[in-house]
């Protein structure tokens, strides 16, 4: 079974790795180092949910609900659109930096931060089709005992790979403390941001065009 362990980890850990909305979030928590551990700890829960549900077949489900899937996408869009918006504009007044007093200065409370993290991973429907359908999909051709070996193997690679982003972006503090570096970062948030809303909203065009 330790195959199909491998496995989950290599297809969970090849569809979480790649950057999107969740992953540009948890870096930049982990650089300011405000509240990382709730930040990683909420994405992992949520994608461990997820993977769960689809392994036990709750994605063909939803791929049956074009309503509810374009509804998604249309919130998503525009979350994400306002999100990359304000990461354009603090690279334009680049007032972003780091200090001795890191995490400190213009903390989010909890609650925003738990609201933002729920926003960026549950209203992107990229989220659902590669935890729900992808991942739960390949473990739905598996027999009972496989499914929970590649179950685990997809939640173990979920679990390193943010809390493994979160707090080893901290390596990268000297480098973020000096405020051009930010500009950068905060640029690139917001280009990956509004390339996923963009293909959000074309997803939804495309399908009341049908």
């Amino acid at each position: 079974m330790i195959s199909t362990f491998v496995q989950g980890v290599l297809v969970s850990g090849g569809l979480i790795i790649a950057i999107g909305a969740q992953n540009a979030f948890i870096l930049r928590q982990g650089l300011l180092g405000q509240k990382v551990l709730y930040a990683c700890a909420l994405c992992f829960v949520i994608d461990a949910v997820l993977i769960t549900l689809g392994i036990l077949g709750v994605g063909s489900i939803l791929q049956r609900s074009p309503f509810f899937l374009n509804s998604l996408a249309s919130l998503g869009a525009i979350f994400l659109y306002w999100y990359g918006g304000n990461s354009f504009f603090r690279a334009y007044k680049g007032n972003s930096h780091l200090h001795v007093e890191q995490g400190t200065k213009n903390e989010q409370s909890l609650a925003k931060l738990m609201l933002t993290t729920l926003a960026i991973t549950l209203l992107n429907p990229h989220v659902y089709l590669d935890t729900l359908v992808i991942i739960g999909g390949i473990g739905g051709t598996l027999d009972h005992l496989e499914k929970r070996w590649f179950l685990f193997g997809s939640v173990v690679a979920s679990f390193v790979w943010f809390f493994g982003l979160g707090y080893a972006s901290k390596k990268l503090i000297p480098l973020f403390e000096n405020s051009k570096t930010w500009v950068v970062l905060d640029i690139i948030i917001g280009l990956v941001m509004t390339w996923i809303a963009t293909g959000l909203a074309i997803f939804v065009y495309q399908n009341l065009m049908v």
